[in-house]
């Protein structure tokens, strides 16, 4: 009598089985997490902005040839010798974040905004405000404003 080697049928479907059930409980922790990194990066990069900002404007940089330093948009940040923000940053995306930074304010009194806004559902569902100010805020809804709650 010879005796075959090997699975059965039956027993292959149910380790196929229990592999679908393992990945269909590890996959929402995993996409979780990740927008969890994702939104953490983002934050470090307005901390990264509101900083370059600071730095660009103690230089005394003066793109607008008002006669002081002013703050500039994230391809002023970036056109710098050397940059005073990576050129991820300038170029406005990150992490599956856009980023803008906007000069703003009148000859007198500079300020600057700038915005982290999820690129889909998918990557962050947390939107970032950052200013002269140095407070970060967030908004779940819309874009976040000064008004928001700020990052603990």
């Amino acid at each position: 009598m010879t005796k075959n080697k090997g699975f059965t049928l039956i027993e292959l479907m149910i380790v196929v089985a229990i592999i679908a059930i393992i990945a269909a409980i590890a996959i929402p922790n995993l996409l979780r997490s990740r927008m969890s990194a994702n939104e953490s990066s983002a934050i470090g990069t307005a901390r990264t902005i509101s900083s370059a900002e600071a730095q660009f404007q103690a230089a005394a940089i003066d793109p607008f040839a008002s006669g002081m330093g002013q703050y500039g948009s994230l391809a002023d940040l970036g056109a710098e010798v050397p940059p005073f923000v990576d050129s991820a940053v300038a170029g406005g995306a990150k992490q599956g974040y856009t980023f803008a930074a906007t000069p703003t304010g009148a000859d007198g009194a500079p300020m600057y905004t700038a915005v982290a806004d999820p690129l889909s559902a998918n990557t962050g569902t947390r939107h970032f405000f950052v200013d002269q100010s140095g407070v970060i805020t967030f908004n779940s809804a819309a874009t976040a404003t000064a008004a928001d709650n700020p990052v603990q």
